[in-house]
């Protein structure tokens, strides 16, 4: 079984999504959260800190992160088993620097996810009770005041 990890990078009610390539060989052509396997001796979180930066050049915060649920797919030798984790704080802004796997990315609003061609058609039922934007503090908000002397 294979074990990835996906976070979902939420602000204003929107989340941020990458475009798998035409090109790959799982999943092509569909949106997903930015993610990947977790590798030997790695924990989730850890595995989750690691994908946030290599695909979109952000450090997320640990503490800031709570597990959503889980997805799978595939069975026998092919089973994934996707932790999906929300990320309410990151420094830096969400580039694509996975290119080769991703051709876009995209802020999409949580009730706009069940409009697009997803890797798992679970997700927007996994986003859905999310909070709602006016009952969030801005991120960079939060950053201050939680951290006065900011990273």
């Amino acid at each position: 079984m294979h074990v990835v990890v996906c976070g979902a990078l939420v602000e204003n009610g929107a989340v941020l999504l990458v475009h798998r390539s035409p090109t790959r060989r799982a999943y092509p052509d569909l949106w997903d959260l930015p993610g990947g396997h977790v590798e030997a001796g790695e924990s989730e979180l850890q595995a989750l800190a690691r994908e946030m930066h290599e695909e979109l050049g952000v450090h997320i915060v640990a503490e800031s992160s709570s597990r959503l649920g889980d997805l799978h797919a595939g069975s026998a030798g092919d089973a994934v088993h996707v932790g999906v984790w929300q990320i309410r704080d990151w420094v830096g802004s969400p580039t694509n620097r996975a290119p080769e796997e991703h051709d876009d990315i995209a802020w999409v609003g949580i009730s706009e996810l069940g409009g697009l061609p997803l890797v798992f058609d679970a997700l927007p039922a996994l986003l859905r009770p999310l909070p709602e934007p006016d009952r969030l503090p801005r991120r960079d908000e939060a950053r201050t005041t939680a951290s006065p002397s900011g990273p």
